[in-house]
């Protein structure tokens, strides 16, 4: 009870309209977690997969694997459904599908929540921090400045997130990989907050979630995140930090590559011999594709000399 009075406080449980709203819980915690708060608000859901089952008999509940939200996918267009959510087993991370039927980037999810985030805590004198990770798109940065928050980017890892988010006294932060960490919730993650945050968000606006999205999709080109393995992974980001030498370049995480209109992060995998790649455009979406395979093509190609 204290946890959903805590969650509830997060936004206007009043404002919330009768949306029709698909929900997988991929047989994990959201459930029982996320369910009761939910039961709350007077939506129209459509509960699937709802119930704790720790064999996983219907998918792996990892939403960010597009094999895994084919069915919630399906079943918003199916029902026409203003949203879909899905969560993870844990439900420490949530996914949303727009009312086409369209996956929702972390990117930009990050976005939204910050502009939600930084329009209840307006304050000209004391800025608000918003954390962001090197894998993002300029959205979030753009849109923190835009809402009178102060960007920061950082590391990528909940370790990493949690502790700068005490050091910066940072109001939200958020991960391209679905982690959104909330000062107000001890600076920890949570799958139960943006899920209140965006039914308020779509409320309060009166529109559609494509339709919040749309300003996003039209200006930055991603590439989502694309995995290569790779034998020797620092070799391979000294080399691609030779190729773009003209450009801006930061360490922080891997390595970073900025030009004026596009900009891509290499890093490596902490567990498995591979290079993570992230890559956005301000130009287009063929010149984000035709960029993408150009780094793509100097990871995967051999070594000099090998």
């Amino acid at each position: 009870e204290e946890f959903q009075a805590a969650a509830l406080a997060m936004i206007d449980p009043d404002a919330i309209k009768p949306l029709k709203v698909v929900l997988d819980g991929g047989n994990g915690m959201a459930g029982p977690m996320v369910g009761p708060l939910l039961e709350r608000l007077g939506l129209d859901l459509i509960e699937t997969y709802w119930t704790p089952d720790g064999n996983f008999p219907d998918h792996e509940p990892n939403p960010l694997l597009p094999e895994n939200r084919t069915f919630i996918i399906e079943k918003v267009r199916e029902c026409g459904a203003d949203l879909g959510i899905a969560w993870d087993g844990d439900a420490d991370r949530c996914f949303f599908i727009d009312d086409t039927g369209e996956f929702v980037d972390g990117d930009f999810l990050t976005a939204l929540l910050a502009e939600s985030l930084l329009a209840k805590n307006s304050d000209p004198t004391h800025p608000s921090a918003i954390l962001y990770d090197v894998r993002a798109s300029w959205a979030v940065p753009d849109t923190v400045k835009r809402a009178g928050g102060i960007p920061y980017i950082n590391r990528v890892g909940h370790a990493f997130f949690k502790t700068r988010m005490r050091e910066e006294g940072s109001l939200f932060g958020g991960e391209v990989s679905g982690h959104y960490y909330f000062r107000d919730f001890y600076c920890a993650d949570s799958g139960t907050i943006p899920a209140l945050l965006i039914l308020e968000q779509l409320s309060l606006q009166s529109k559609r979630l494509s339709e919040l999205l749309r300003p996003y999709r039209q200006r930055y080109f991603i590439s989502g995140e694309i995995n290569s393995k790779v034998s020797d992974q620092q070799a391979k980001m000294k080399e691609i930090a030779e190729r773009y030498s003209d450009a801006k370049q930061d360490w922080l995480d891997g390595v970073s590559i900025d030009y004026e209109d596009w900009h891509f992060n290499v890093r490596p995998s902490n567990t498995e011999p591979l290079l993570r790649l992230c890559l956005e455009s301000l130009r287009s979406h063929e010149h984000m594709q035709s960029m993408r395979d150009e780094v793509l093509d100097l990871i995967r190609s051999p070594a000099p000399g090998s």
